[in-house]
């Protein structure tokens, strides 16, 4: 019980310039950084934070920030739970391997505004009564705090108070204030500083032939790449020793600031987006047919869901699944494929079973649903059902079903692509030496 309430690291430190801190202690490369620290930097102070799912916190000068929670567990996702907080400054977020599976359980607070993520990389500019946000990848869902939207809840807030921005939507940005009804969609990013002046010894775009530094860039941090400083355009850069001047001018003039101009503009409707798909299928041979597809080779290409036995469930590239605030979908079972093992101790055997009177309804305003088949195999018959949570992202995360005889274990995801569907992988139990193992796709029903 001591160590539950104990706070987790968050991440570790990976770059810091100028007057930094973590709570009040200077910060250095190196540092753990643990749930619920304060980070601080100063007029021209810079702190990377690289989280411990690979993602990226940074904090531009005159911020403070803190990541409130950082629970990961990759085992199941459903019981991830990351939620970061800018109480002023400049702030970038770059999601993590598991916050990208776990997107329904990720918040990004501001004094004003609750921020959810559609697997993405972006920018928040806040004080205490204005907030501004720019996608560099993906996309975020903006709402202003009120009625079910709370500063103390997780994950994203959806609704009429909400508003949505992509990447796609370039030199636009959600700006909230203070007691608005809902964020508006303004033109002029350099609301929010995408370019700042950076701190004598950090990298900068040399003019080719020259010594003289012509253009700041914010420093970029390749974490997969050994945590090398890049810069914007993906090439290396030898990181100078702090507190040394580069080379040329060491001090070139600044300009003065102008006030950004700021447009409203009318919402205009989306450019039409691919939808994100859904790939299904057996990864490995059981008996007879070879497997469906190479699952490494898929995984380079699509997002894993989840894997059961031999069969897997991925999400194919596109604009990803909002689930609706309420009403609910019926579904009618498409295609499927099972395999029933049954155990000789030290070994099994396997033989093809076929589904039917398969039902899956969602009920978007509980946020979960409930399935069920008849599985078939000669002249035995076994019925089985599953229920559990739906994500926001559309995923299924089914109940555990503990091993007992008729339910299942089910985990799986929606798509509006092509008209919409529903596809999920399962394994459960007949009796106790046979189980079954198998994926099923399916229709929507139109009522």
């Amino acid at each position: 019980m001591a160590s539950a309430v104990q706070a987790a690291e968050a991440g570790k430190v990976i770059f810091v310039a100028g007057a930094a801190q973590v709570v009040d202690r200077k910060a250095a490369e190196g540092d753990a950084v643990q749930e619920g620290e304060l980070l601080q930097t100063g007029a021209d102070g810079f702190i990377y934070v690289k989280t411990s799912d690979n993602g990226l916190f940074i904090l531009r000068p005159n911020t403070k920030a803190r990541i409130v929670a950082y629970h990961i567990d990759k085992a199941n996702p459903e019981n991830t739970r990351v939620k970061l907080e800018l109480i002023s400054g400049v702030a970038r977020s770059k999601s993590g391997d598991e916050v990208k599976r776990a997107r329904q359980n990720f918040r990004f607070n501001t004094p004003v505004a609750a921020i959810g993520v559609r697997g993405t990389d972006f920018t928040v500019f806040t004080d205490d009564t204005t907030s501004r946000v720019t996608v560099l990848t993906g996309g975020v869902v903006v709402s202003g705090f009120g009625d079910a939207c709370r500063p103390d809840g997780g994950g994203p807030c959806e609704g009429a108070r909400s508003r949505e921005l992509s990447a796609t939507q370039r030199g636009q940005l959600l700006q909230i204030q203070q007691g608005a009804t809902a964020p508006q969609l303004l033109n002029g990013t350099s609301v929010v500083p995408e370019a700042q002046v950076l701190p004598i010894g950090v990298p900068m775009v040399m003019a080719p032939g020259r010594n003289a530094v012509v253009t700041p860039v914010e420093m970029s941090v390749d974490i997969r790449k050994g945590d090398k400083v890049v810069d914007n355009v993906n090439n290396q850069v030898p990181r100078p020793d702090p507190g040394q001047p580069l080379p040329g001018n060491p001090n070139p003039p600044q300009p003065e600031p102008q006030p950004p101009v700021v447009t409203p503009i009318d919402p205009v409707p989306p450019t039409p987006v691919r939808h994100a798909g859904i790939k299904w299928g057996r990864w490995e041979r059981v008996t007879g047919p070879a497997p469906d597809f190479d699952l490494t080779q898929e995984m380079t290409k699509n997002q894993l869901v989840a894997v059961k036995g031999n069969f897997a469930v991925l999400r194919t590239p596109g604009q990803e699944y909002v689930v609706p605030e309420r009403g609910g979908m019926g579904f009618r079972l498409a295609d499927s494929e099972a395999y029933i093992y049954t155990s000789y101790g030290s070994s099994y055997s396997a033989a093809a079973a076929t589904l039917s009177n398969g039902k899956l309804e969602v009920d978007f305003g509980k946020r979960s649903f409930e399935t069920s088949f008849d599985l078939s195999r000669k002249d035995e018959k076994y019925s089985f059902r599953a229920g559990g949570v739906l994500g926001a992202d559309g995923t299924l995360y089914g109940d555990r079903a503990e091993g007992r005889a008729g339910y299942m274990n089910v985990q799986g995801l929606l798509s509006n692509d092509k008209g919409g569907g529903a596809a999920y992988i399962f394994d459960g139990r007949i009796d106790d030496r046979r189980t079954v193992n198998g994926g099923t796709s399916w229709t929507p029903i139109t009522r």
